[in-house]
């Protein structure tokens, strides 16, 4: 494999795996590096909103989800204390992040970038015209060292691609929330498909939408502390669906679970010497409505043209501008979530918000609305 690229993206997830395309079609050369075999199933990711079609679109790839077979989602389904709210969501889909991934990752390929799986990769020093970067490749293969012009980390909540002072400029909040889920197969139907089904609870929520195959996806937010005292996230899933008046899917106990790190995270830098940060990397918070899916896509989108200019050259004011792109693409739009995640909180509060919402479902419905607007960057592009 050649020792030398224009860029190195790390991490096929959605930011990574659309960094990779676009930079890959405007004729750079891209080396994608992800240290998981695809496809693999992960816990959240299944729902996107408007502003990820946006996203997509403004990328090049406007047909994504028809051509996956997505299931498109036109309301939101809410629970809380045995009542039921259902409001209208605009411009959503559902599709698997099997699919989905793997559809970015071939879309690079097919636009000539290298796609190297099952490998980890590190940063190392600076050269006068790039950054140096380690590989691990599987098995007994030996480690490569390599070199860019201009690394992308889209390596997730907890990468470990930087140093470790560096790393440790990205840590969670005290108040974060676990994320959990499962793949549920064998369910008896009561969840119907085109729409998101939030079950709100005391101490956590959990959210299941019919994917493209049929198959139920769950995601769930528990405050850590309920996972412990109520014997692990199969319980907490059960309280909280019960609490909403929520039937509980078959074989919610049986299925595979996985567990995410703390959701909610700060991010101290979104850049440094040939390299930007994009991405959950760059920090997040708990979505609701396919929120998390647009941020990611976003900055994957936004992110070619500066990688492009530092092809000539790098400055601090290039990694200036990148923390203000992002600041407008994703960490300003993350408020709105933070902000209901800290109402959920408090029962009375939420009991409040929900009673309101019930009389008045026009409040509840603008901050759908609020959610899903498609950004006008993307708008734009």
């Amino acid at each position: 494999m050649q020792n030398s690229w224009d860029v190195i993206v790390i991490g096929a997830g959605v930011a990574g795996g659309l960094a990779a395309f676009d930079c890959a079609r405007r004729g750079l050369r891209v080396l994608l590096v992800e240290k998981r075999s695809f496809p693999r199933w992960k816990v959240c990711g299944c729902c996107f909103n408007a502003n990820a079609f946006a996203a997509l679109t403004a990328s090049g790839l406007p047909n994504v989800f028809h051509d996956q077979g997505a299931v498109p989602l036109d309301q939101l389904r809410l629970g809380w204390g045995g009542k039921a709210l259902k409001l209208d969501l605009p411009g959503g889909w559902a599709l698997s992040r099997e699919r989905f991934d793997q559809a970015l990752v071939d879309a690079a390929e097919a636009a000539g970038a290298t796609v190297r799986f099952q490998t980890s990769a590190v940063l190392e020093e600076i050269t006068p015209d790039g950054r140096m970067v380690r590989l691990r490749p599987p098995g007994d293969a030996p480690i490569e060292r390599i070199k860019a012009r201009v690394v992308l980390v889209a390596a997730g909540l907890q990468h470990q691609v930087m140093s470790p002072t560096h790393a440790a400029s990205s840590r969670s909040t005290p108040e974060s929330r676990l994320g959990a889920g499962c793949l549920i197969n064998d369910d008896d139907g009561s969840y119907e498909p085109g729409a998101i089904h939030m079950a709100i609870g005391q101490r956590g929520y959990v959210g299941l939408v019919r994917r493209e195959d049929g198959a139920l996806n769950l995601a769930a937010a528990f405050d850590r502390a309920v996972v412990k005292s109520s014997g692990g996230v199969v319980r907490a899933a059960e309280d909280v669906l019960y609490q909403a008046g929520f039937p509980l899917p078959r074989s919610l106990e049986s299925s595979r679970w996985q567990l995410t790190p703390a959701l909610t995270r700060r991010a101290g830098l979104f850049a440094g010497d040939r390299f930007l940060l994009l991405g959950d990397a760059t920090g997040y918070v708990e979505p609701f409505t396919g929120e998390g899916m647009a941020w990611a896509l976003a900055a994957g989108a936004a992110v070619a043209p500066f990688v492009e200019e530092a092809q000539g050259g790098w400055s601090v004011d290039l990694e200036r501008r990148w923390q203000r792109r992002l600041v407008d693409l994703t960490i300003s739009r993350q408020r709105v979530c933070s902000v209901l995640s800290t109402l959920l909180r408090q029962p009375l509060t939420t009991n409040a918000l929900f009673s309101l919402g019930c009389q008045w479902p026009a409040i509840p419905q603008r901050v759908i609305r609020s959610l899903n607007r498609v950004s006008p960057l993307m708008a734009s592009s």
